[in-house]
């Protein structure tokens, strides 16, 4: 009863964990919809002058007028101000035989240009060419006598009638009749086209008519982002469930990917609420494959990003351009990160990505219009910017590792720098134990590369795995340059646990200088739930009739569970056995490796590692070959006989 309530409730803290991590993708969809611009959401196709009608042919639903541009407006207003004349009054008890204004009004008249002024007199007006009017020096230069100023600005009423002017001018040209056509799919959008289209946008405010589609298209929108989310998750699923069984990974894809979309929608949002240029495409997209490709995989940071441009598309003017030129972006992102080492590596990758959106657009504008006039030079500027954005995906490496505990190659290179402080204070306390940690580190990079695991990683481990050794080296063999081994003065028993320290000693010095999670599982996993086995038997020899505690004798674990973790297991108890060889031949060695890699086997060391038997036969032959080679013979020089 108790282990059938103990697994029920295990199963249930499973199930709440599968529902926060699907929460989490649910969150970000809402989260996501509420970020899109409100556009007019019931008039919601993309179009560009000299760019193709990438829809359906459009007719008028309902009659409506074609309005003016900005700029016909603005020039049919400076037609009709230019008759237009400011009223002055008289200033009380001033002579009336010139008119003087002052210098300041004189200069404003001639700024704006009027012609003429109107000077009112009770209630009737009388209009003068601007010619006839003088400011106090210029009358005097004229007429040779001192003359005053006699005109103000009568400001209200000036007001007035510009507005009442300016009211005359009709904001439209023309009307489009119901069911009149507007657009072909795959005409090109001429200026003339484009005035009609945006007239019928502007129509369309009318929130009595619109009402009804902004509700459609708002869920239309999310079921479009649920949907593209939902494929991710289904994708995670079926290829890379141990991702979307981590917490943490299922919050790295979620973060990166509301990060990029808040910002598109924010440069969206500018644009149109505050009339500026602010392109989508100044967003680097590019982070969200090389962030994901520097932590997981290839597969996987293509989905994303595609699942990321795809969400994004849904929004921005020209989606079909936008999507093409992004799926490149992407793709070349990864293509040129296959192995990101170097930093200058994410130099050389922004320097690719700005080449490739150029061509790519220039490509598809040509493509779609056949005219140098669709080319928009602005937007190599835009993609110059984008390329120098991408390059501050390096800090996003260093946060995201603190902030999820991942780990990235090129945090790994650091690590195996072996003129870094910890393994420099290593080969000076250690000199034995650091010469086998290299020695190690080489094995286990050899098997690594051989059966498709990560090389670098387990590299890495391999040069820390012994680092707790450093407390106290003189108890370790290879430390002790012939000398007398202090641990064979003393109980099995005591002995064995001295040993069996330098584990938890590894994981103490590890945590203190920071290293990497990952790479304090190497420290202590790399000797699993074995046995000392020397003390044991010593121990067992001595005290044949004696019911011996292994638990005294065993490392405390846990067992490997990578692929990474039991190669190091295996290179390690390997490269130890093979210096007590006195044979050095390649049967020995293979006798030798065989015999090793075996009894671990058959202690169960590697039951919770996902090797397989092809794995483990691969293995065993690259260290046969690579101790051969490491302990080759050479021959003996003759003397120089005298």
């Amino acid at each position: 009863m108790k282990l059938s309530s103990l697994t029920n409730q295990i199963s249930r803290v499973k199930n709440i964990e599968v529902i926060f991590r699907l929460g989490i993708f649910a969150l970000l969809a809402a989260v996501i919809v509420l970020m899109f611009p409100r556009y007019n959401n019931a008039f919601r196709y993309h179009f560009e002058i000299n760019k193709p009608w990438g829809y359906n042919n459009i007719t008028a639903d309902f009659d409506f007028p074609i309005y003016k541009t900005d700029e016909q407006m603005a020039k049919e207003q400076a037609q009709l101000l230019s008759t237009f004349a400011p009223c002055y009054r008289y200033i009380r008890g001033a002579q009336r035989q010139v008119l003087v204004v002052s210098l300041s009004d004189k200069e404003w008249l001639e700024a704006e240009r009027y012609n003429r002024i109107s000077v009112m007199q009770g209630r009737v007006s009388k209009t003068y060419p601007i010619s006839e009017v003088y400011t106090p020096m210029t009358a005097h230069k004229h007429f040779g006598y001192d003359c005053a100023r006699n005109l103000e600005l009568d400001t209200l009423l000036t007001g007035q009638m510009r507005e009442k002017l300016l009211a005359t001018l009709s904001p439209t040209q023309g009307m489009v009749q119901k069911g009149e056509k507007i657009i072909g799919k795959g005409e090109i959008v001429t200026d003339r086209s484009y005035q009609v289209l945006q007239s019928l946008r502007r129509a369309y405010d009318d929130e009595s008519l619109g009402s009804k589609q902004r509700t459609l298209s708002t869920l239309g929108e999310s079921i479009l982002v649920i949907l593209f989310l939902a494929l991710f998750v289904i994708y995670l699923y079926v290829f890379r469930p141990q991702y979307l069984r981590s917490t943490s990974t299922v919050l790295f894809f979620s973060l990166q990917t509301f990060i990029v979309i808040a910002l598109a929608c924010l440069a969206l949002r500018a644009s149109q609420r505050y009339d500026i240029t602010l392109s989508v495409y100044l967003i680097p997209f590019a982070w969200v494959p090389i962030l994901t490709r520097v932590f997981f995989d290839s597969r996987t940071a293509l989905f994303l990003h595609f699942t990321t441009i795809l969400i994004v598309s849904i929004v921005v003017p020209a989606p079909v351009e936008f999507f093409f030129i992004q799926i490149v972006v992407g793709m070349v992102a990864i293509s040129s990160l296959s192995d990101m080492t170097r930093r200058a590596q994410l130099v050389q990758t922004s320097a690719w990505i700005f080449m490739v959106q150029s061509v790519a657009y220039t490509a598809i504008s040509f493509a779609q219009s056949g005219a140098w006039a669709a080319i928009d030079p602005w937007m190599y500027l835009y993609f110059f910017i984008c390329a120098l954005l991408t390059i501050g995906c390096y800090g996003l490496i260093y946060a995201f590792e603190k902030m999820f505990r991942f780990i990235s190659s090129i945090t790994l290179v650091e690590l195996t720098d072996i003129n870094s402080e910890l393994l420099h204070t290593l080969a000076e306390r250690a000199p034995g134990t650091f010469q086998h940690s290299m020695q190690v580190s080489n094995l286990a990079a050899e098997a690594a590369k051989t059966i498709g695991a990560n090389a670098l990683l387990v590299r890495t481990g391999a040069l820390y795995h012994d680092i707790g050794k450093m407390t106290d080296p003189l108890y370790y063999v290879e430390n002790q340059q012939g000398a007398d081994n202090p641990l064979l003065k003393m109980d099995p028993r005591d002995a064995a646990q001295v040993v069996i320290a330098h584990v938890m000693e590894g994981e103490k010095i590890a945590r203190k200088h920071r290293l990497p999670e990952v790479v304090v599982n190497f420290i202590t996993t790399h000797h699993g739930t074995s046995l000392v086995r020397y003390f044991y038997n010593t121990y067992c020899n001595a005290h044949p009739n004696d019911k011996v505690d292994e638990t005294i004798f065993r490392y405390p674990g846990p067992k490997p569970s990578t692929k990474e973790a039991a190669i190091l297991m295996m290179a390690d108890a390997i490269e130890a056995r093979s210096r007590s060889l006195d044979d050095f031949s390649e049967k020995a060695i293979a006798n030798a490796v065989n015999q090793m890699i075996d009894s671990q086997i058959a202690d169960g060391q590697f039951s919770e590692t996902p090797l397989s038997f092809k794995d483990v036969e691969d293995i065993r032959r690259v260290f046969t070959s690579r101790l051969t080679a490491m302990n080759h013979h050479r021959i003996s020089y003759p003397t120089l006989n005298k």
